[in-house]
């Protein structure tokens, strides 16, 4: 399955730029040396092989006599939309007209139901964290007898979830919310692409127009409360049938109306949380007044407008990943999103308890089956919801799920730079000496800097003086897989464009 790269929301694919040398237009990665490179990077990560006989037997048994709700709704139409080949399914949505308003049902995976604590299920994914995502296969959080079986939301399939139900005004704001936990059967498992393309053409039926317009709404709501979000594209390593293919993937606007429900629930599960003082938050601060003056001359320094009563969330919107200026600073702007922790709730309100790219509370409650704490923040909103206190066991945890989760983090952040670094050195292995135009997108202060050269798809280092926003002409000096390495340097040769 696809390995997202330097994920973000929105953005646009944008064409080659001129003068890329042919046979790179594609990415196409030969298997050869990159399957040496990913068995490198594994063992290097000390990745997991499979689970231990214990764990898959614990799981065979849980599957067998799971703890399964006796609410029923599978007469509820739900689907579910993710990319073509998911099977470890952990949302289905559906939506309908209320009044002047709507009702959105959100189910979420009841991975509970399969995992009781201190099991070697549990024990097992408490040391995992969540799934890791490879090229050449996932490093999955729970075995697939659970995440790809019965704890998934496939289609035509009975299985138990977290039933969240949200009564929306005609704005789309929240004004009820409650979380039970029910027997459901998904109808339909979609993927964003054909979804935008019944849209588009009208053929939708009328729940994924409601997701759009819901979606749309929410978006709305987003932008008012200074939420923030990003326009780069999606860099994937995706299977390709002559090895592998590395590609600028432009997100289809579905996946943002998508990931408003998500984000609406996350800040559901929040408001619980606080309001009954116990929970786990997923907290980021804002910049700070330093962070936004050197990318306020950051802009100016490229060129680029920002009127002084812009905020940066706002500023960030307007920005074209297609115009070169604009590009190299989303890339700065990483600097604006830092910060990111998992903070506990235990008795009283955290100082820090908004996520700032949200712009409030939020926790983490809708993928159960890929990341551990949300079967936790399940739990407690669940308990909450219905006037009780959630299990000791739930709780006497949540101090130590931050440590766990941060090295699962670290882990999957060094996963998707190593495969990125080797997908990046294959895609131009053979190449040395060839001339690509980029971007210049970062400047070190000892010279050199970042380059994003965008066929194939390449952001790497690059000797010479160099000037933020630049369009350069880059010549490849060093694409090894294994070493993950990629060096350009600027050639002299070729005319550059000032910012």
């Amino acid at each position: 399955m696809p390995t997202r790269i330097r994920t973000t929301r929105g953005g646009d694919r944008g064409g080659p730029l001129p003068g890329a040398p042919s046979g790179l237009l594609d990415g196409v990665i030969a298997r050869e040396p990159f399957d040496e490179a990913l068995d490198v990077i594994r063992a290097e990560l000390e990745l997991p092989d499979g689970f231990p006989p214990e764990v898959l037997a614990a799981a065979e048994a849980a599957v067998a006599n799971p703890q399964l709700p006796t609410d029923d709704l599978r007469d509820l139409e739900l689907f579910t939309i993710d990319p073509p080949s998911a099977t470890d399914l952990d949302q289905a949505m559906h939506l309908e007209r209320q009044g002047g308003g709507y009702r959105v049902h959100y189910a979420i995976a009841d991975v509970p139901a399969f995992v009781p604590p201190g099991s070697p299920v549990d024990d097992e994914a408490r040391r995992r964290g969540q799934t890791l995502y490879a090229p050449d296969g996932r490093v999955p959080l729970h075995p697939k007898a659970i995440s790809e079986g019965a704890a998934s939301l496939l289609p035509g399939q009975d299985a138990p979830a977290f039933v969240w139900v949200f009564d929306l005004d005609a704005d789309a704001r929240t004004s009820a919310v409650r979380v039970h936990r029910a027997m459901v059967r998904s109808r339909a498992q979609l993927d964003y692409e054909s979804v935008q393309a019944q849209l588009d053409a009208g053929t939708a039926p009328e729940a994924l127009q409601l997701l759009r317009e819901v979606g749309g709404k929410r978006i709305e709501l987003e932008r008012e409360r200074g939420g923030a979000a990003l326009a780069i594209p999606d860099q994937q390593v995706v299977q390709h049938p002559d090895g592998y293919e590395l590609r600028l993937r432009p997100p289809v606007p579905v996946e943002d109306w998508n990931a408003q429900i998500s984000l609406m629930t996350g800040m559901a599960a929040a408001a619980l949380m606080l309001d009954g003082a116990v929970g786990l938050l997923r907290t980021m601060p804002a910049p700070d007044a330093a962070t936004l003056r050197r990318f306020r001359l950051q802009a100016a320094a490229l060129g680029v407008a920002w009127p002084a009563d812009v905020d940066y969330q706002d500023f960030l919107r307007s920005l074209n990943p297609q115009d070169p200026q604009h590009l190299a600073l989303l890339h700065e702007s990483a600097s604006l999103f830092r910060g990111a922790a998992y903070t506990p709730v235990l008795g009283s309100v955290p100082e820090q308890r908004e996520q700032s790219a949200v712009a409030a509370p939020y926790a983490h409650v809708t993928a159960p089956l890929r990341r551990l704490v949300d079967r936790f923040g399940l739990l407690v909103c669940e308990a909450l919801c219905r006037g009780a206190q959630p299990p000791d066991w739930v709780v006497e945890a949540l101090p130590q799920l931050p440590e766990i989760m941060r090295e699962s983090d670290r882990r999957a952040g060094e996963l998707e730079r190593d495969v990125v670094d080797a997908a990046e050195a294959a895609a131009l292995s053979g190449h040395v000496g060839a001339s690509f135009p980029a971007v210049v997108v970062d400047v070190s202060a000892g010279g050199g800097g970042l380059v994003q050269v965008t066929s194939p798809p390449v952001l790497a280092r690059c000797d010479g003086e160099l000037e933020l926003g630049e369009q350069v002409q880059v010549r490849l000096v060093e694409a090894d897989p294994v070493a993950r390495k990629v060096r350009f340097a600027l050639d002299p040769h070729a005319p550059h464009t000032s910012p």
